[in-house]
């Protein structure tokens, strides 16, 4: 019976890079992970995504990504049943690696919001493959919120949450999801932040911002990738510059109202970070992940300035009700043992 290193080795045998020195190049939440293979000064990634994982729709995104213009890993060769795809490699000059280093974080975030809008205003539901992405849809928004009733709150208190409470909470967003599917739908990449854009030297304007971790791209809102970028889970940004930025993306629609692109902001980054609360929790809960914990707080807080929207009224009435301040801080660390396994990747 062959072995996942058989499976990897007859893949790369078969593409000509089967004598490539591996180096594990990261790894998420999920059993995905990506090495980085050297030959002859050449370089390119593998990503092993074992089955249930599945690669197709990385490789559907990036195609839809390089067709408008944009840097997305180019795929070289791929074994869909396998869970393999060699793709080209954009290097190690994340966002976040290069602001670590002193770089211009006005400037990165510019290239980010440009990139964005290359990419909703080239988007059309026309393009090829386009309409085989999921709707980012009412039903897939509260699947997602709930993480926060159905992990956060039974591990901050010790018993599962009571179904009139979940109930109520179902209620409250639905009231509010309105103002979020107000705008033109668009392609959503889902996490659009600092760890998954890199700086590509030699390529000019927007193709300079490469692109990662879009697997899970649905069709939505545009206001939710703009929000994933500047209420960012694992750092802070100062809100002059989150407005700058704001104002950036919205002078280049001149038919996009300002007043309901903040609303649809608001709620899908309460959204957002309801259910970031809940996987990092589950991460700690379930997958004995405990490192995200150290971010919520930093959620906590972007969660309470959404909150502060008049678009999210029947939701904040819940918070207040049900989750007092006192309460909106990490869980205690899960420390019992547990059998089963990661299978999604954390915002």
């Amino acid at each position: 019976m062959s072995t996942r290193e058989d499976v990897i080795q007859a893949f790369l045998d078969a593409q000509g890079w089967g004598g490539a020195e591996r180096s594990l190049l990261a790894a998420d939440a999920s059993f995905r992970r990506y090495l980085r293979l050297q030959r002859d000064g050449e370089r390119a990634v593998l990503m092993d995504a074992p089955p249930p994982e599945d690669v197709r729709p990385f490789e559907r995104v990036a195609a839809l990504l390089l067709r408008l213009g944009l840097s997305a890993p180019r795929p070289l060769a791929v074994e869909a049943a396998a869970g393999l795809l060699l793709l080209e490699d954009l290097g190690d000059a994340t966002f976040t690696r290069v602001l670590a280093r002193g770089d211009d974080e006005a400037g990165l975030y510019r290239l980010a919001i440009d990139t964005l809008i290359a990419l909703h205003r080239g988007w059309s539901v026309d393009l090829p493959g386009a309409g085989e992405l999921p709707p980012y849809d009412e039903a897939r928004l509260l699947d997602e919120a709930l993480l926060l009733t159905d992990w956060f709150l039974p591990a901050l208190r010790g018993r599962p949450t009571p179904a009139p409470l979940r109930e109520a909470y179902i209620e409250a967003w639905r009231a509010v999801f309105p103002a979020a599917q107000a705008l033109p739908e668009t392609l959503v990449l889902r996490d659009y932040h600092v760890d998954n854009l890199m700086i590509l030297e030699g390529r000019a304007g927007v193709a300079a911002c490469g692109l990662l971790d879009f697997q899970d791209a649905v069709r939505g809102s545009p206001a939710y990738d703009l929000v994933s970028l500047l209420e960012d889970a694992r750092r802070d940004i100062a809100p002059e510059l989150a407005e700058e930025m704001f104002e950036r993306y919205r002078a280049a629609f001149e038919a996009l109202d300002g007043a309901q692109l903040r609303a649809a902001m608001s709620v899908l980054g309460a959204q957002r970070s309801a259910k970031i609360i809940g996987i990092f929790t589950r991460l700690d809960r379930r997958d004995r992940k405990p490192g995200y914990l150290r971010h919520i707080p930093r959620v906590w807080r972007l969660l309470q300035g959404d909150l502060a929207h008049p678009a999210l009224a029947p939701v904040r009435a819940w918070f207040d009700r049900e989750i007092p301040v006192a309460e909106r801080i990490a869980p205690p660390r899960e420390t019992a043992p547990r059998e089963t396994a990661p299978r999604e990747t954390a915002p």
